[in-house]
């Protein structure tokens, strides 16, 4: 079973061709750094909207493009409603950039948990995950994928599963967030700041249901880079007033990254 992509000609460009020269040129735009990132907290918009601040976070992967084999990559229901988290049985993640095999050992591993089930309806037409995935395929080799959906649950739960699967240099965690909705482009940017200062400080108790709409995902990475004396930075922090829309009504995008 393959889960088809939902979003390829409306969120991205379902042109193989077309997409790959889209994510070179904001690859291209973004500053690299010497640390490649253990962990990110990337948006999921549109590409015109959140693209360019997204490629900021996945540049940095480029010079470990042989090195990461694997990829929990975590994002927020947006149609469905449901408590814990979801899990999928497809075998593979389709762009139309190819194939990405889902890693069945480490699903297997957390389905064991109470609150992680298979929910095929979660992950159907859901754009958290599918958004990042051209962005992966053009920055790294070969890799598998552990494709997660939140409903309602804990920063407790997902730290929990972070931690099962943190693994070592081999494995990439991706958190899918976009932050504040629907402001005036001033509000969304005192808004956003804010949110930036709580998700540095690792203050994840402070994320308020509208600070983050990811802010599940969000959460559970916080508080296990607390228990693990990590840092987060902020390395983008834009919205889409900046980058393809009017200013009157905006979304912000963040990208952010934890080293170890």
């Amino acid at each position: 079973m393959n889960r088809e992509p939902a979003v390829a000609g409306s969120f991205y460009p379902a042109e193989p061709q077309q997409l790959h020269l889209l994510l070179d040129q904001y690859l291209n735009d973004a500053e690299t750094a010497p640390k490649v990132p253990k962990a990110m907290i990337v948006p999921h918009a549109g590409y015109i909207y959140s693209g360019p601040v997204a490629a900021t976070a996945y540049a940095r992967l480029i010079k470990a493009h042989d090195q990461i084999t694997r990829v929990v990559l975590i994002g927020p229901s947006h149609r469905v409603g449901f408590n814990g988290l979801a899990v999928t049985n497809a075998q593979n993640f389709i762009t139309p950039l190819g194939s990405i095999a889902v890693d069945q050992k480490s699903v297997h591993k957390i389905v064991k948990l109470p609150f992680v089930d298979y929910m095929e309806q979660a992950h159907a037409q859901e754009h958290s995950l599918e958004v990042h995935l051209p962005f992966l395929q053009e920055t790294l080799d070969d890799f598998v994928i552990v494709p997660i959906v939140t409903g309602e649950a804990s920063a407790e739960q997902v730290s929990q599963v972070l931690d099962m699967l943190w693994g070592g240099e081999e494995t990439l965690i991706v958190i899918s967030s976009d932050l504040s909705h629907y402001h005036d482009y001033a509000t969304c940017q005192k808004l956003d700041k804010e949110t930036s200062s709580a998700i540095e400080n690792l203050q994840y108790e402070s994320l308020g249901f509208d600070s983050a709409c990811g802010r599940v995902g969000v959460s559970g990475l916080l508080k296990l880079a607390r228990e693990k004396s990590l840092v987060v930075k902020t390395i983008d922090l834009r919205n889409s007033g900046d980058t393809a829309g009017d200013k009157k009504r905006v979304v912000g995008y963040g990208a952010y990254v934890v080293e170890v």
